[in-house]
């Protein structure tokens, strides 16, 4: 049976029935026409047969049954379908006659223009059925002309035009029976030819904008599934076979693979013109196609085609990229609109199996990324989204191959998605010109982007100019619908390491990466300027959340272990590592290049960024780096270039351009493409000349001289402007050109073809300067930049690895928290909140894993912000708040708890942020401080635990911190003070005073005060404060630190603060001293700062100086705070000085204590007698050990400096050290207070440094002085004191037979210490006066010091000179006296230079003192260059002058002799590390000062760069 044939498909009848069931459809169809009825067949001519048995002769026209030009009547047309009836008639099996026999009659029909809609229609419903019942099937005879005659008829269909809806379906089934032949069994054995007529003819339906929108949607939905079919054919052929054979067959199928589409006229009659008349109708097509004659049906071919490929699936893809034009007028927003749809399908299909095709992915990377990214601007809202979708289908299928594709595209949707620029950005003009600049005549069609190459003002980095669409900041749901797409590009895990390792690490590409994350987290912030509603701009900040989280969530995941391993084929990451090191130094010296080149070059020089071989010529060094690096502004570049002193680069720089083989013309334009040519003409003609001797030497075609080229590149730059500029209206011709260039080819003429060559070239593509153009030309120049650099950008790589998280982390981290927490804060959102949640987590965990502490400072700042547990300013009066009892317990009822129960979104930051530092103590740093914060404020309302709330001292135990003190809060001090603490000690921090009433408190408080107590139970804060116990030493010093800072705001700055406004009310001439009133917070925070102190006894040295800082602050003023918070501060001192008696380095802070105790006013002493006596008890009970006879002289000496702050007793001490120090009767001054002595005064001259330190940052109008100041008097005469005190050396050398060395360490250098220090004195008369001393000690005949030892010598500098200078020099000390300090540097630069040139610049001197000379340079060096307007800016080369000379004449410091070296290896050494030295700050000055003979005459510019130097130091 016939089902049983190759082919067939499940049918009950035979297919003859089915042929014959259609002959009768299609013939009654036509005889129903008037037309048709008439129509009678004629045999006589078409009998063969008949005529053959008769003897008849027969033409061969006659013998072939259907000759091509059949179907001209409609009698031929109704005698093919008797004919073939009759040829089946006695043919059972009619799978056996070939096909092309049996669809013939059936193809003249739709190939006629004499048929009607419902013929055509019939025959097309034949086809179709044929197709269905398998008699149309891959093994069937003539298969390839059959197919071959079927698509050219369906391409050419034509019929009379009846009513609309029933030609529309005629054409809906010609869209069946192409799918029929495409998709189905015979679709493989079909022709590019074939394929490509019919794809012609689906995609021409489609884009028939007068056709109904259902016929165009079925057409392109028919189009859809041939696109599918065509490209999945990519996955069976070989690239490389179907490459090679396009390649060599150049155009197949002798040009007639070509498509095109029309979208003006329809398939009938009325609609559908013949090819030659499409292209007349159409408009401009992407590429023309050769005429066709459609009326005849092709010739059959003599044998099997191959099946179709590469060819039509490039001619498809060619057709489908040249519609997206948006600058084709020939084409509307709704035919690309169905090419957009289309070529979505297409790289959906085979994306990623285009890039192993060459000519395919070409033209994807080169026009179809070019147009897709100019419609990605479209204000079409369809083409947009559509441009978008298949932007992004295309990263995904083909991201490999699209490394600066999608660099552009990412900063393209930035720019746009980035709020306005205020008025002071950069690229405010630029964007403005983009704005309003006149359009071009093609910028009238809808949707036609206003294009600009970037502008390199628009980015801080000065980032390569890579085309920029210059379009204003999206809205609405634009700028939604590019976050979406933004966010399904970076869906990846790998996305953000992608973008890190392809462009961050890429010398030639934007930081793309941190750009994305910039945008994200800025995105999480509103932007009002935007406009729009309020659920699009909430839409925008979830989806750049969205982007912010996924990044944190994704490294988290690679952080515990969900990595990727790094391909080894890939590039190293310690190279990728170094590029992104050295990318952040390019970018910063192309930027000062930019600015100033001068200073540009000293900083690539010091980077060695240029310079760097120092066998390749400098010039050629730097015209490398001017030429390959895409920052340097091009306008400058060549103005650089062609100044007269550059002339070697310029040379150099021309030849890195490959001109062999090249025209002038191209030649020419290569060069003016590398950098802006200058207006100057001197520098026109240096550029030209070069590049004449540079192109001649390559030895071009017809050139005779270098003169020539000198003339044809002049009038090619000419000619340019001449044809291009807009504003010239008679434009130079060919002949004008000619004839312009006569006799200048060495005094022949060029031939007529080569200067034709050279107009037509220059007419057809103008020379693009850089930075000339803004419009499409500018965007054209600026693409194909673009994809000369894809050449050498290589592919996108791609790997989900951890190995650069840390850098990425740390270079996005900050804004990446205030994100979340802002996203945390701002949004209601439960989901939200969970993710930020998480977010803080994540960061947590990487900032762990990657030990960055600032990030949990970071993160915890962020929550306590969330947690309203920050409040603004404390009350230091605690209110009555209610107490209730809650199942046996005291429970307080404060405005704090009942308001935090309601704060579900503060109680989760809480929980989360405790939880976050619990376990993770030991990593914070500035976080403690908002960490103690909240302590404080939940200590306030009585909801710390009871543990946080004791204090210890020496007379009773352990007592809590009471919440009220028992006495007024502005009484003066009273002298039962301690009493009145007692009694304010017995006191629990939930009582209250009787007299005030205290408010009820309603169910619902207790509900929410319960709520409160339940989270802050949940916070664990007994567990974190245990663990505040057990914290390293760095972390442990940050707490402390932070405890001291909030406890100095509550006590000192808050007095201070408060002691101004009282002395500013009027009314009080001369009021009392303010008293702080009782603040139980401060309390709290010393006594938990000193708490953790002695918890922590192994690291007391890194704890006391920030505790004893506030103390001190406390003592030094002990009547203007709480006698219970003094007395607190006074236990607290005494209890650490016991732990201090332990630590041999310490016990001198014993009587630093011991000094602010007897600072104490009397009356605040007789209140904390008590507590001192019995501290000391303990102390010196415990250690006896202290109490030496060295010792003994130190209490006595520290009990004297403890009475300086006290006026009368304060003289009184110095009168007594003053009778110590004074020659008299009876020596008094012995070995064993000899230094106590030099301390105490030492301290009286630091008291009045600090004195004058104090008023000057009072900004008081007089300053201190001896004459006004006792204080500065006694300091003043303390420097004497400590001056006259060296008389005592050769007496205690004499009378305890001391060696000079000893005397020199014990009694010496601490009194050159000291006046060292004093040296330094904020005050400026006893600065002097320790300088003078200084001076004379270090310079005079006394000093015991031993020339031959080297060590002493350099205590001298390393003890005394130079932590002098040191701290001379610091920022800080110069703001205590602006005015004065400049003559002591100059003082101590001189005593510098004295002293090494009296110790180590000596005749005879033999030690190595290169370091130390090295440090005397260094020091001289940032003496010099402190201040250029300052004295010493001029003094210092005269001092080193003097310096350089004596060591020259004693014989250390020798220039290099020649021919032969005379000098030993200590004097090569000094010299070599001296010249060095000084050559950093002052250039030339040694050789200047010490002449070096003249070398061996050599060839370069060493004398220029000799001589330059020499003039710094009068300059």
């Amino acid at each position: 049976m016939d089902s049983s044939s190759p082919g067939s498909s499940t049918t009950s009848v035979s297919a003859k029935h089915i042929l014959l069931s259609e002959i009768l459809s299609v013939t009654s169809v036509m005889r129903k026409n008037s037309r048709w009825a008439l129509s009678t067949p004629s045999y006589t001519s078409r009998d063969s047969t008949l005529a053959s048995s008769l003897g008849l002769r027969v033409s061969k026209a006659a013998l072939v049954p259907y000759a091509p030009g059949r179907g001209s009547t409609e009698q031929e047309l109704m005698a093919g379908f008797q004919d073939l009836k009759r040829l089946v008639k006695d043919i059972e099996d009619i799978r056996s006659l070939p096909l092309s026999t049996i669809l013939s009659p059936f193809l003249s029909i739709i190939r006629s223009p004499l048929s009607t809609g419902p013929i055509t229609s019939a025959a097309l419903t034949a086809l179709h059925n044929f197709f269905l019942c398998g008699l149309v099937h891959p093994d069937a005879p003539s298969l390839h002309s059959a197919l071959a005659e079927l698509s050219s008829a369906l391409s050419s269909c034509k019929f009379e035009a009846s009513d609309s809806s029933g030609d529309e379906v005629t054409l809906l089934k010609i869209m069946s029976v192409i799918q029929d032949a495409m998709c189905g069994s015979v679709g493989r054995t079909l022709g590019d030819i074939e394929v490509c007529e019919m794809l012609e003819t689906v995609l021409t339906t489609s884009c028939q904008m007068r056709l109904s929108e259902i016929l165009r949607r079925s057409a392109e939905g028919t189009l859809h599934q041939l696109v599918r079919t065509a490209f999945s054919r990519l996955y069976e052929l070989d690239p490389e076979v179907e490459e090679r054979k396009f390649t060599d067959n150049g155009d197949i199928e002798g040009g007639e693979v070509k498509m095109s589409v029309s979208t003006t006229g329809p398939l009938s009659e009325e609609l559908a013109p013949s090819r030659d008349q499409e292209g007349e109708s159409s408009g401009p097509v992407p590429e023309p196609i050769p005429a066709q004659v459609v009326e005849q049906p092709p010739e059959a071919p003599t044998g099997p085609r191959p099946a179709y490929g590469l060819p039509s699936v490039l001619e498809l893809l060619r057709v489908l990229i040249n519609i997206l034009d948006p600058n084709d007028q020939a084409h509307t927003d709704s035919t690309r609109l169905t090419a957009l749809r289309t070529l979505n399908v297409a790289i959906e299909v085979a994306g990623a199996r285009i890039c192993a095709y060459p000519s395919l992915a070409t033209l994807i990377l080169d026009h179809g990324c070019k147009f897709l990214f100019q419609l990605a601007r479209s204000e079409h809202p369809l083409v947009l989204q559509t441009a978008l979708r298949t932007i992004a289908t295309m990263f995904e299928t083909m991201r490999p191959k699209l490394k600066l594709q999608q660099e552009l595209f990412l900063a393209f949707t930035i720019d746009r998605l980035a709020p306005p620029p205020t008025a002071t950005a950069k690229n405010l003009p630029l964007a403005q010109k983009a704005l309003t600049a006149s359009t071009r005549a093609s910028s009238s069609v809808p949707s036609t982007p206003q294009l600009g190459p970037q502008s390199t003002e628009s980015e801080p980095e000065n980032t390569p100019s890579t085309p920029r669409l210059l379009v204003p900041p999206a809205r609405g749901d634009t700028r939604e619908l590019l976050l979406e797409t933004l966010t399904q590009i970076s869906r990846h895990s790998s996305f953000m390491v992608d973008l890190y390792i392809n462009y961050d690490c890429d010398m030639n590409c934007e930081n793309m990466f941190e750009r994305v994350i910039e945008f994200s987290a800025k995105g999480i912030y509103p932007v009002q300027t935007l406009g729009g509603q309020d659920y699009h701009l909430q839409n925008s900040q979830f989806l750049c959340l969205d982007l912010v989280l996924a990044f944190v969530g994704r490294m988290a995941a690679r952080a515990e272990g969900a990595s990727a391993a790094w391909p080894p084929h890939y590039p190293r990451p310690e190279d990728l590592q170094h590029t992104k090191s050295k990318k952040r130094l390019v970018l910063t010296g192309a930027a000062r290049f930019n600015t100033k080149p001068k200073t540009g070059l000293t900083f690539l020089e010091e980077n060695k960024l240029i310079y760097s071989d120092p066998n390749e010529p400098r010039p050629l060094s730097l015209a490398k780096f001017l030429k390959h690096s895409a920052r340097i502004d091009k306008r400058l570049l060549g103005d650089f270039i062609s100044r007269p002193e550059n002339i070697e680069v310029l040379k150099a720089f021309m030849t890195l351009m490959d001109f062999k083989g090249k025209d002038v013309a191209e030649a020419m334009r290569e060069m003016l493409e590398t950098f802006r040519l200058p207006g100057e003409s001197q520098q026109i003609n240096r550029i030209t000349e070069t590049f004449a001797e540079v192109y001649f030497s390559t030895e071009p075609a017809e050139v005779k001289s270098q003169d020539a080229v000198y003339v044809l590149a002049y009038s090619i730059i000419m000619l340019n402007t001449d044809l291009h500029n807009p504003q010239i209206r008679k434009r130079m011709s060919l002949e004008d050109y000619m004839r312009n260039l006569k006799g200048v080819n060495d005094g022949s003429d060029f031939s007529s073809e080569y200067l034709r060559d050279i107009y037509e070239s220059i007419r057809k593509r103008e020379i693009v300067m850089p930075e000339e153009h803004t419009g499409q030309l500018g965007f054209e120049y600026a693409w194909k930049e673009l994809l000369a650099r894809t050449r050498q950008a290589g592919d996108f790589l791609m790997c989900n690895t951890s190995l650069f998280d840390a850098d990425m982390f740390k270079a996005v981290w900050r804004p990446v928290v205030s994100a979340i927490a802002y996203a945390f804060i701002s949004f209601d959102d439960d989901y939200i909140m969970e993710r930020a949640i998480a977010g803080f987590r994540q960061c947590a965990t990487l900032a762990r894993h990657f030990d960055m502490p600032d990030v949990f400072d970071f993160v915890v700042v962020s929550l306590s912000q969330a947690t309203s547990l920050l409040s603004d300013a404390q009350p230091a009066q605690v209110p009555n708040y209610p107490v209730v009892e809650v199942d046996g317990q005291p429970v307080t009822v404060s405005t704090l708890s009942v308001k935090f129960g309601t704060n579900f979104k503060g109680q989760l930051a809480a929980v989360v942020l405790f939880n976050i530092v619990n376990g993770n103590a030991n990593a914070l740093r500035e976080g403690w401080t908002q960490i103690f914060e909240m302590f404080q404020t939940l200590f306030m309302h009585s909801l710390l635990p009871s543990r946080m709330l004791q204090m210890e001292d020496f007379l009773g135990g352990t007592s809590t911190i009471p919440l009220r003190g028992s006495q007024p809060a502005r009484a003066p001090p009273r002298s039962d003070g301690l009493l009145s603490a007692l009694s304010s000690y017995l006191m629990t921090p939930y009582a209250s005073s009787t007299d005030a009433l205290v408010p009820d408190a309603t169910d619902a408080d207790v509900e929410n005060t319960l709520c409160t107590i339940d989270c802050i139970s949940t916070c664990r804060l007994d567990e974190l404060y245990s663990q505040i116990m057990q914290l390293e030493p760095e972390a442990l010093v940050a707490a402390v630190r932070a405890l001291e800072a909030l406890a100095h705001e509550r006590t000192v700055a808050k007095l201070k603060l408060e002691s101004d406004d009282v002395s500013t009310t009027p009314g009080q001439p001369h009021p009392a001293p303010y008293t702080l009133p009782y603040d139980p917070a401060s309390v709290f925070l010393l006594e938990t700062m000193v708490s953790i102190a002695r918890q922590t006894p192994q690291y007391i040295e890194d704890v006391w100086p920030i505790v004893f800082e506030h103390l001190s602050a406390l003592l030094s003023t002990p009547t203007q705070y709480s006698i219970l918070l003094i007395e607190r501060a006074v236990v607290a001192l005494l209890r650490l000085c016991h732990i201090l008696a332990e630590r041999h380095t310490l016990r001198d802070q014993i009587y630093l204590s011991f000094d602010l105790l007897a600072r104490l006013p009397p009356t605040i002493a007789s209140s904390v007698a008590e507590q001192v006596v019995a501290g000391l008890t303990l102390i010196f009970q415990q250690h006896q050990d202290i109490l030496r006879s060295q010792t003994e002289w130190g209490i006595v000496l520290a009990l004297l400096r403890s009475t300086i702050s006290h006026p009368e007793a304060s003289r009184q001490s110095f009168e007594i050290l003053s009778a110590i120090a004074t020659e008299g009767p009876q020596q008094l001054v012995t070995p064993d207070n000899f230094t106590g002595l030099v301390y105490a005064l030492d301290e009286f001259a630091t008291a009045a440094g600090i004195a004058v330190d104090a008023q000057q940052q009072g900004r008081r109008t007089q300053s201190l002085n001896a004459s006004n100041s006792p204080i500065v008097e006694r300091g003043r005469k303390a420097i004497d004191l400590i001056a006259d005190l060296k008389r005592y050396w050769s007496r205690f050398a004499e009378s305890s037979g001391l060696q000079k060395s000893q005397v020199w360490r014990q009694f010496a250098l601490p009194l050159l210490s000291s006046l060292g220090r004093q040296a330094s004195n904020t005050s400026r008369e006893i600065r002097h006066a320790a300088m003078v001393h200084l001076q004379r000690i270090l310079l005079g005949p006394h000093l015991p010091v031993d020339e031959d030892n080297q060590g002493q010598i350099e205590d001298i500098f390393n003890r005394v000179i130079f932590p002098l200078l040191d701290e001379l020099l610091k920022p800080q000390t110069l703001l205590r006296d602006p005015m004065g300090l400049p003559e002591t540097r100059l003082r101590a630069s001189a005593l510098l230079c004295k002293a090494f040139m009296q110790f180590e610049a000596r005749e005879g001197q033999t030690a190595d003192i290169r370091v130390l000379w090295i440090q005397v340079l260094d020091l001289l060096d940032r003496l010099m260059h402190v201040d250029r307007r300052d004295q010493l800016y001029e003094a210092v080369p005269e001092s080193l002058k003097n310096v350089l000379l004596v060591m020259n004449a004693t014989g250390l410091l020798v220039p290099p002799t020649s021919p032969e070296e005379t000098r030993d290896e200590r004097q090569i050494a000094l010299w070599a590390a001296t010249h060095e030295r000084i050559e950093r700050f002052l250039p030339g000055f040694l050789d200047e000062i010490i002449p070096t003979p003249p070398p061996q005459p050599t060839p370069g510019p060493a004398p220029a760069h000799s001589a330059e130097p020499t003039e710094a130091p009068s300059s």
